[in-house]
């Protein structure tokens, strides 16, 4: 499925994706290590075991990058030309290796770019939840995408 043109766009528009994925524990080794984040917190199972969560948490960026992706093939695959922002972002509860994320977009605003006559801006709000519906990132995202072409 091709992502929406900017026409396609209604704010107010909520739209729950689909495909969810189950995070790994090499995943977040292998993200922590491309990162270069040494934080025990996510590497370091001996170290996690004494802290309130027993076990590593998932980067949190790790986490933000996957419910963004998440939503790219029903929103922008194709059609958006760059991100421009992300504010908001907040992470309410931790996720772990074995947790199912999924994720859903809200359009907020959109508006006509005043120098890219072809292009406009939406401001998106993901949002993704766990395995047991709790929120675990929260982000607000400006794109520039595209418009249909004539």
């Amino acid at each position: 499925m091709a992502g929406l043109w900017f026409d396609e766009l209604e704010v107010g528009q909520v739209i729950r994706h689909e495909i969810r994925k189950t995070v790994l524990e090499y995943e977040n080794m292998m993200f922590s290590s491309l990162t270069y984040n040494p934080a025990q917190i996510h590497i370091d199972h001996d170290y996690c075991s004494k802290t309130e969560f027993g076990r590593p948490l998932m980067n949190s960026i790790f986490t933000l990058g996957l419910v963004i992706g998440l939503s790219v093939q029903d929103t922008t695959l194709g059609t958006t030309v760059a991100n421009l922002g992300m504010t908001d972002t907040v992470f309410p509860k931790p996720v772990f290796s074995g947790d199912t994320i999924r994720s859903e977009t809200h359009v907020l605003e959109k508006r006509e770019s005043k120098s890219r006559p072809t292009q406009g801006i939406v401001l998106f709000e993901h949002i993704g939840y766990n395995q047991n519906d709790e929120i675990v990132c929260r982000t607000k995202r400006n794109a520039l995408m595209l418009k249909r072409p004539a």
